[in-house]
């Protein structure tokens, strides 16, 4: 349709030094409010709202037209900016009114499934199936702006830092990254498969080959894995790759691009260097190799202090060469009654744990579920060991084998962190590095990679390989943002003889790894230069900053929790006619 009113301003751009200037305004009404001969609508666009005011002098022809109008109708207004008799401090505009002189209905609106507000308590299925409003509102369009304000400070930073910006291709080679691919069958090689990139890794080490020394993408990625409230099935990271540096020069850009975007995103300082654990004091410490240190209960080895014990839970996992290992959650007697540690309990069972011991101190004094085997000693000791005060509340596991104890305490203290309502405020940025090279897989007994097949040992660690693999680390980084991990990378192997005994100590044979990365290790025999780098999950690098609960809150077209997507209903049934050109056929459960 032709229309002869064109935008001059956004809505949520006027203020009150546009005070008598004629402008013009296109959005959507948010409402309108009929007093008699006076009619207000508030007119919506991305940038907020701005009030248009008719009155008695309106002519007859803009004011049917606003008389007409009803929710998320698109109306075309042009007037006069004046000040509004009755302010509302609440929106930027909110001084100022436009007197309508000329009004067009652009579009006409049914009555939405649900109405266009902030902080909707719609069904999300239903806000889903019908993205394109959702979007409408102005918390969801504010993220999704702000996610381009990212992207924007992001290629600007690593422009400023001789990176080149190479797009690396979506339909790729299958290779193992540690998820499942999603595969694309190939109608001109039937039988064949492409596979989407579950990151552009062997791409950017190709890039280094060829000598652009600087390579950044903001790239997206696929993996075929079950998902959560941080995960979704596509998603965007921000990769870079650097020739002829070391572990602090990849940290370093990492560090400055940090500190730069939050700086312009959020107008936050973030204290620099970023503090560094290793991977074993992480584990150690809290449990997890993605620990959000803002909140205590750090873990306690109390196996010294229980190591006279006759409370059999303690004295088997210690007589079993393992430890006894405790929390205190300190301050949190009161939430954490017989009741909810019971709850606990049951958590722990769920997670693998026979059993939870624990002690409470409250004014009546201390009870435990493990006094009758303790002296009243013994308890002292325990609760100094432990820093245990009145108030507090102390949560203990015991397992022959260590690494349990500390996984499992780590999630029961994040377990404890959630049920509780501890504060968590601020950015708790964390360097992971000196990650083990090798992990053991208990169902095999087998030690196997913990990360992709080209990442390098540390060089001390070189003569380990064959006698001590439990100890080996890798030159491997991770960059964790309140208990989140944002990003992994490492330096990588170029040298082919020690490329080729890690393929063999992973179980490749020769024909194996050339099948799988014949195409790099070809290119590695060219003069490849020493690299490294990492990727920051773009997707959840917003959702941080923007404190939101989810990535759906910050992708514009989302999957779900089942990995559909409700608008267009996909993935969707493909025609038998389009699957013979393709040379496959389906073998399907319909039930």
């Amino acid at each position: 349709m032709n229309f002869t009113i064109k935008r001059t301003e956004y809505c949520g751009e006027v203020r009150g030094t546009d005070v008598g200037a004629e402008v013009a305004v296109c959005g959507w009404v948010q409402r309108r409010r009929d007093l008699g001969g006076i009619t207000f609508i508030d007119l919506r666009d991305r940038t907020g709202i701005i009030q248009l005011a008719f009155d008695e002098s309106t002519s007859p022809e803009v004011k049917a037209v606003a008389d007409a109008a009803r929710s998320e109708f698109v109306l075309a207004a042009r007037g006069v900016i004046r000040e509004r008799s009755s302010k509302n401090s609440k929106i930027p505009t909110g001084d100022v009114e436009l007197f309508v002189t000329a009004l067009e209905q652009l579009s006409a609106s049914e009555t939405p499934p649900f109405e266009i507000v902030e902080g909707s308590k719609a069904n999300e299925e239903l806000r889903m199936k019908h993205r394109y409003l959702d979007l409408r509102r102005p918390d969801v369009m504010k993220n999704l702006i702000f996610r381009h304000k990212v992207a924007k400070i992001t290629r600007d930073y690593f422009d400023e830092n001789g990176f080149v910006e190479i797009e690396t291709p979506i339909l790729i080679k299958s290779t193992p990254e540690g998820a499942r691919d999603y595969l694309v069958p190939s109608r001109i090689h039937k039988g064949s498969f492409y596979a989407l990139p579950q990151s552009p890794q062997l791409y950017k080490q190709l890039s280094m080959v060829a000598g652009f020394d600087r390579y950044m993408q903001i790239a997206r990625c696929f993996r075929d894995e079950d998902l959560r409230a941080d995960r979704q099935p596509e998603f965007t990271q921000i990769d870079y790759e650097m020739s002829f540096v070391d572990v602090e020069d990849v940290l370093a850009i990492a560090e400055g691009y940090i500190s730069r975007l939050f700086k312009e995103a959020l107008n936050i300082e973030i204290p620099m260097p970023l503090p560094r654990l290793t991977f074993r004091e992480a584990m150690e410490r809290v449990g997890s190799d993605k620990p959000d240190l803002r909140y205590g209960m750090e873990i306690v080895n109390i196996s010294e202090t229980v190591k006279e014990t006759s409370f059999p839970v303690f004295a088997d996992a210690l007589a079993g060469g393992g430890s006894v290992r405790a929390i205190n959650a300190k301050g949190l007697y009161d939430k954490l009654t017989r009741k909810e540690i019971d709850r606990l309990t049951e958590f722990v069972k769920g997670i693998g744990a026979k059993g939870l011991a624990w002690i409470r101190h409250g004014d009546q004094g201390v009870s435990s579920s493990f006094s009758k085997f303790m002296t009243e000693d013994e308890m002292d000791k325990i609760l100094s060991a432990t820093g245990c005060e009145q108030g507090d509340a102390i949560l203990i596991l015991a397992d022959t084998n260590n690494s349990h104890v500390l996984d499992r305490l780590g999630k029961l203290r994040t377990e404890v962190s959630n049920r509780t309502g501890i504060e968590k405020n601020g950015f708790n940025f964390l360097w992971i590095v000196e990650m083990p090279f090798f992990e053991l897989d208990e169902e095999t007994g087998e030690y196997v990679a913990m990360h992709h097949p080209f990442t390098a040992p540390m060089d001390e660690c070189i003569d380990m390989l064959d006698t001590d693999k439990a100890n080996v680390r890798a030159k491997a980084y991770d960059l964790v943002l309140n208990g989140v991990e944002l990003s992994s990378g490492s330096i990588r192997i170029t040298d082919p003889k020690l490329q080729s005994k890690i393929f063999s100590l992973l179980g490749l044979t020769e024909e194996e790894a050339k099948m799988k990365f014949g195409y790099l290790l070809d290119a590695f025999r060219y003069g490849a230069p020493p690299h490294g780098g990492m990727g920051l999950g773009l997707d959840r690098l917003v959702m941080q900053m923007l404190g939101c609960e989810s990535l759906r809150d910050v992708v514009a077209y989302p999957k779900m929790q089942n990995a559909a997507e409700l608008m267009t209903s996909c993935p969707s049934e493909i025609p038998e006619k389009a699957l013979s050109e393709l040379g496959l056929s389906l073998n399907v459960d319909k039930k």
